[in-house]
């Protein structure tokens, strides 16, 4: 059964335009889960005519959430919701906290937790000595139950105390940050590529699907280098958000 769009007045004395009040309208009712993945809503002209609104209008509405992610034309089927992506905004913050704060429930697998002498590249971004150690993790992160990003990070030994089991209900920044240790800034690389076989079973994927790729590094207030991060994302539920500003 298609549905209309309830509980909207728009504001045609306000400065927002009267695509991006209705948009930001069923974007609520999306992320909320009034209408979760699969509803399906009435055509343009009924939801114009309803909201007292022109077709064109109705339809950029639709169109920001379809390139959003949001929604989907079918054909024979008209505009769907599906699976809203986790939109992460890009600062100093980790995943897990992120997740969390958005009410998305966090979970982590931990997939492999070793200390080892490091590469010749996590040496060099960390500025490690010969001889050094460091905590090598690799995790698979969910929320709610489907997966979300495979993680591999790296953090040396001397810095502070890890645990695996401690690492599957808390985020690594969280446990970086109760070690006295604080996080000012980090230099990022965002890219992408298709997933290799292995890395698609993990994620739920099939094999060559899109990945978005992120590598970090993480500074103290020193200017010490005290965690090296390499992560894939799928890029069917997840982008990264960036808000940009003048000079």
């Amino acid at each position: 059964m298609a549905e209309g769009i309830p509980e909207l007045v728009v504001d045609r004395t306000s400065p927002v335009p009267l695509y991006f009040q209705v948009a930001q309208h069923l974007e609520q009712l999306i992320e909320s889960g009034a209408y979760p993945p699969g509803t399906r809503l009435d055509n343009e002209i009924q939801l114009a005519d309803q909201l007292g609104l022109s077709r064109p209008t109705m339809r950029r509405a639709i169109e920001y959430l379809v390139d959003r992610g949001l929604l989907v034309r079918k054909r024979g089927v008209g505009t769907q919701v599906v699976r809203p992506k986790v939109r992460r905004p890009v600062e100093l913050s980790s995943l897990y906290d992120d997740l969390r704060a958005a009410g998305k429930q966090p979970r982590t697998q931990i997939l492999s937790f070793e200390v080892q002498e490091p590469t010749e590249v996590v040496a060099e971004a960390l500025g490690l000595a010969a001889g050094d150690t460091v905590y090598a993790l690799r995790r698979l992160r969910f929320t709610g139950d489907e997966p979300l990003s495979i993680m591999s990070n790296y953090v040396p030994t001397g810095l502070v105390r890890l645990d695996a089991r401690s690492l599957e209900h808390h985020g690594l920044y969280a446990m970086i940050r109760a070690a006295g240790v604080t996080l000012k800034i980090a230099t990022q690389t965002i890219g992408g590529r298709a997933a290799r076989a292995a890395e698609a079973r993990l994620l739920d994927e099939h094999a060559g699907a899109p990945l978005l790729t992120m590598t970090r590094i993480a500074y103290d207030e020193t200017g010490r280098a005290v965690e090296y991060g390499a992560h894939l994302y799928r890029a069917s539920m997840y982008t990264f958000e960036l808000t940009l500003t003048t000079t």
